[in-house]
């Protein structure tokens, strides 16, 4: 059984954070794990409290699971804080971690702040070069750059290449903010060559969760030995399949459907 551990926030709505990270590794096969690094109290309204998780919690957390399960990949989520980065980083290093999926989580669809400011340079510093693969959208992304925001292929054709030269090995930049397209254009960067990831736009409010379930498809197709680029081309069919089939729940901005890519492909 392959494994995969998610480190990140609690969504107490189950549309986001660990809960999508978890049902998204179980639908692709993997034995899921997590380490929890905030708690949200959080619905499809949006998130109406956060609740960092001390240190010494999230040290203990990491160190039962990686001291004795360990994992064949790792997916970064929420992490809050300049200190949650710096041990989160310290023990990926410490327990020689391979496969680690940075989504670089920033602001909840409903415009919370889930990183605090202070946070970007230890997120770019610490984290990024530890990365296999980071998974930013184009607000996360510029913010990272210290940029203003993409609105064109050409530009994100250019970020991702400045987000390459920040560390990671591969970079996969979400083209789901760029307007104007009837295409989901997605990039991912290897350093030399672009490859370019297309899936139709979907007509629905139903998105949440969307970067967290993307990020952990890549992390557990990587769990299961798949190269970066087939683990990124399955992830996108997971999410576009989850968009499609997404849930009309709650009164606000409802989850995607992680069931759909096991029920409808």
């Amino acid at each position: 059984m392959n494994k995969a551990l998610t480190i990140a926030g609690s969504d107490s709505g189950g549309g986001a954070g660990i809960q999508a990270d978890l049902k998204t590794f179980q639908e692709l096969g993997t034995f899921g794990m997590s380490v929890i690094t905030a708690l949200t109290a959080q619905n499809t309204l949006g998130v109406h409290g956060v609740f960092p998780q001390t240190a010494e919690a999230i040290e203990a957390q990491l160190d039962a699971v990686l001291s004795d399960i360990g994992t064949d990949a790792v997916k970064t989520g929420m992490l809050f804080s300049p200190e949650i980065i710096e041990l989160v980083a310290d023990k990926l290093k410490q327990y020689n971690v391979e496969n680690i999926v940075v989504d670089p989580v920033m602001i909840a669809k409903g415009g919370a702040s889930l990183l605090q400011d202070a946070a970007v340079d230890a997120l770019v510093t610490k984290l990024l070069p530890l990365a296999t693969v980071i998974t930013p959208n184009l607000p996360e992304a510029a913010k990272v750059l210290g940029i203003k925001e993409m609105t064109t292929l050409e530009e994100m054709e250019s970020a991702a290449k400045k987000l390459h030269g920040l560390g990671p090995k591969y970079v996969v930049l979400k083209g789901g903010h760029l307007e104007g397209d009837t295409k989901s254009t997605d990039i991912l960067y290897d350093g030399q060559t672009i490859t370019y990831l297309e899936a139709e736009r979907v007509s629905t409010k139903n998105t949440h969760g969307t970067g967290c379930t993307f990020a952990a498809a890549i992390a557990a197709q990587l769990a299961k030995g798949d190269e970066i680029a087939d683990a990124v081309k399955t992830a996108k069919q997971f999410i576009s399949a989850a968009i499609t089939h997404s849930l009309s729940i709650g009164n606000g901005i409802g989850p995607t459907n992680h069931a759909a890519y096991r029920l409808y492909m």
